[in-house]
């Protein structure tokens, strides 16, 4: 019993640590820290940069401190988002929120996978990995995702400021891009974001392959293992990476303030 108590809080700790790197892999413009809770601003786009991330100790009075919260989003347009995951603090978060009248958005699952584990890439493909954001590759994100200019700007703008080691990689058919992603590493750890494969063109192989070689470039550059977050209803998602030998490991998922009026961009896929 105590083993298994043991091993139950070293897993624990290490999700943690996975939820950390998360947060630090797709970054925001601004942060605020407030009593443990990272406050994230990265002018509305995506829930992840523009939410409350309550993963630490827990001090002042839990009414006034939502409240202020709320205060801080609404300057800025934005209606407040928390990120509910399985460290939150205090423990009853969600219950208070919900009980606010807070909805539940995109349930999310965390996947890791030892990269011993994971296959080759295949050889040959028009494939472009370059460790900084280029144009090039923006571009065809935004063709993919169906980003809009100033949603690139924001990329952009997130991307440039982060000091971590990233990877962008396109795989293009005929010289037309159909698959993207990007990579981040940190602490022996790879994480994949924002992988997008044409909607035409699914079901072709180019979502894994696109994998594949973000992995790939990750162990050459000294990552043990991986991480990625997926919507849990995005199915065909789901599919391709418990294909590949992903495990789930914890669930996640929003609180977002009822507001009739707001400027936060809820996109499928980005949360």
């Amino acid at each position: 019993m105590k083993m298994d108590k043991e091993i139950e809080q070293t897993g624990g700790l290490l999700h943690k640590r996975i939820e950390e790197m998360s947060l630090n892999g797709w970054p925001a413009l601004q942060t605020v820290m407030f009593d443990g809770w990272l406050l994230r601003f990265a002018d509305g786009y995506t829930k992840r940069s523009n939410s409350v991330s309550a993963l630490y100790g827990h001090i002042l009075e839990l009414d006034g401190k939502i409240r202020v919260c709320e205060q801080l989003y609404a300057q800025r347009g934005l209606r407040t988002v928390f990120k509910i995951t399985p460290f939150c603090r205090p423990d009853g978060l969600d219950a208070e929120l919900e009980a606010r009248g807070y909805e539940l958005l995109d349930r999310s699952l965390v996947k890791t996978l030892p990269l011993s584990d994971a296959e080759p890439p295949d050889e040959g493909g028009d494939l472009k990995l370059e460790d900084r954001l280029t144009e090039e590759w923006l571009n065809a994100f935004s063709v993919l995702s169906g980003l809009t200019e100033e949603h690139k700007d924001i990329t952009r703008k997130m991307m440039d400021q982060s000091p971590l080691e990233k990877g962008f990689a396109v795989l293009y058919d005929n010289g037309v891009p159909v698959a993207c992603g990007i990579a981040v590493i940190e602490d022996g750890w790879i994480g994949l974001y924002d992988i997008f494969t044409d909607r035409e063109k699914r079901n072709r192989g180019y979502g894994r392959q696109i994998v594949l070689h973000l992995l790939d470039w990750g162990k050459s550059r000294g990552a043990r293992e991986a991480y990625l977050l997926v919507v849990k209803d995005n199915a065909p998602a789901c599919r391709l990476y418990d294909k590949i030998g992903y495990k789930t490991v914890y669930e996640y998922w929003y609180r977002a303030q009822r507001l009739h009026r707001c400027s936060f961009i809820l996109r499928s896929g980005f949360s």
